[in-house]
């Protein structure tokens, strides 16, 4: 553990990272990379080139530091990293490759102000935190043994593909060893791993989106067809135009802490909003919710471009009818001329205040919500604005997480989903 005196060096070190967090996690990663090239197959390239995942882990120093001497209030956060850590099969090896590098990026970055006084602190505080990572992930990968039969990756076999809109395709997975899957929570991703374009191998994050305890998991695929500046998603469009009934993908066990908790009392109505590919998280909760309790009021709002665009149509239209107090709403930001027409449960335009207050009846509700992180910074400032409390508002990000607005403040983050952050 840090001493006294080194928990007040990290911390005399904040306003440096907060100055200069982003430049230190640049150099950072293109320094790993170079030197220890085989840990590219844990990231997504696409969330280096964005900045994504340098941002997030230049907030998960910066947290780390101002809490340093306050580490249960980092417990949750280290909680998402150490599954999505688990979920890439992350091992012990890889943390002093880590440290290495950061603690030698700080000493390049920082020139003359990364004192010896200074990297020793850093050291010591790294190798405690590395410490509890280290600690919680070989709990979770006895769990996975233990309850769900196998920890690392093991192959599955697609016995169904099935195309869910203009850009979302489903494969329906199971195990090669002719097994069962072992029911997951609701809201929980698993991991899949092949070649990438060159050869190499690639992981990628996909939430579950079918019921738990259905006969083969479901991942559904958005094809990420890139632009003039970000190239389109190699892994993505590999699946979509290059894997049929019959082939093999290697999946992890499920993980993630974003999960379904039912609200007491039970007449507490449950809130869904999601934007484009964030509903696969949100369709497995739903299926649970009503399974668990019928009578509850499950309100879901599907926001989308297009007609086109919208996943699942038949099989929410379905819950809609088998439920009756399920009640289903979708909005299109950008309508097509038949899209909505005469449906009195389709907006027209982006989801206002209005529409919730009318769909719910009022604002007491618990909220999950999941899509681009515009629209998600947008739901939460509206249900803050509104007097809904932090611990109703419940959220995941896609790729290297970042504080919504309504949250966001001096104190950094340390959340993080879908990418690893300290290894």
């Amino acid at each position: 553990m840090p001493t006294t005196a080194q928990i007040e060096i990290v911390k005399r070190t904040i306003p440096v990272l907060r100055q200069h967090g982003e430049t230190l996690t640049r150099h950072f990663y293109a320094r790993l990379f170079e030197h220890a090239p085989d840990v590219q197959r844990y990231f997504n390239p696409a969330h280096q080139r964005s900045g994504g995942q340098q941002r997030a882990l230049a907030g998960a120093i910066l947290a780390y530091a101002q809490h340093i001497d306050d580490p249960a209030a980092l417990s949750d956060a280290i909680e998402v990293i150490a599954q999505k850590h688990a979920s890439l099969t992350i091992q012990p090896e890889h943390y002093p490759i880590v440290g290495e590098h950061l603690l030698a990026s700080i000493r390049e970055v920082l020139g003359d102000a990364a004192t010896a006084d200074v990297l020793d602190a850093w050291a010591a505080a790294y190798d405690e935190l590395a410490g509890v990572f280290i600690e919680r992930e070989r709990t979770i990968y006895a769990e996975q043994r233990a309850h769900q039969g196998w920890a690392g990756f093991k192959p599955f076999t697609i016995v169904q593909r099935e195309r869910e809109s203009d850009n979302i395709v489903s494969l329906y997975l199971v195990p090669a060893d002719g097994s069962e899957p072992p029911a997951h929570l609701p809201g929980q991703y698993v991991s899949i791993r092949m070649q990438d374009a060159d050869g190499h191998t690639a992981m990628r994050n996909y939430s579950l989106s079918n019921a738990p305890g259905a006969a083969a998991y479901r991942i559904s695929v958005k094809r990420e067809i890139g632009d003039g500046e970000m190239p389109g998603g190699d892994v993505s469009n590999r699946i979509h135009d290059g894997l049929a009934q019959g082939d093999r993908l290697e999946l992890s066990p499920p993980c993630g802490a974003f999960t379904l908790e039912l609200p007491e009392p039970d007449d507490r109505p449950l809130v869904f909003i999601t934007g484009g590919i964030g509903i696969t998280p949100l369709i497995s909760m739903a299926h649970a919710a009503l399974q668990a309790s019928p009578s509850r009021r499950v309100i879901f709002i599907q926001a989308v471009r297009h007609g086109g665009l919208r996943p699942f149509t038949c099989e929410l239209e379905t819950l809609a009818g088998r439920y009756p107090r399920f009640s289903l709403h979708v909005c299109f930001s950008q309508p097509r001329a038949t899209d909505g027409a005469g449906d009195s449960s389709v907006k027209r335009g982006e989801l206002e205040p209005a529409d919730l207050e009318r769909w719910i009846g009022g604002w007491e509700a618990t909220y999950y919500f999941c899509g681009p992180l515009p629209m998600m910074s947008r739901i939460d400032r509206m249900l803050e604005t509104h007097g809904v409390a932090i611990d109703d508002r419940r959220y995941e990000c896609f790729g290297p997480a970042q504080p919504l607005a309504a949250r966001a403040d001096d104190e950094g983050t340390l959340e993080t989903h879908h990418e690893p952050t300290l290894a």
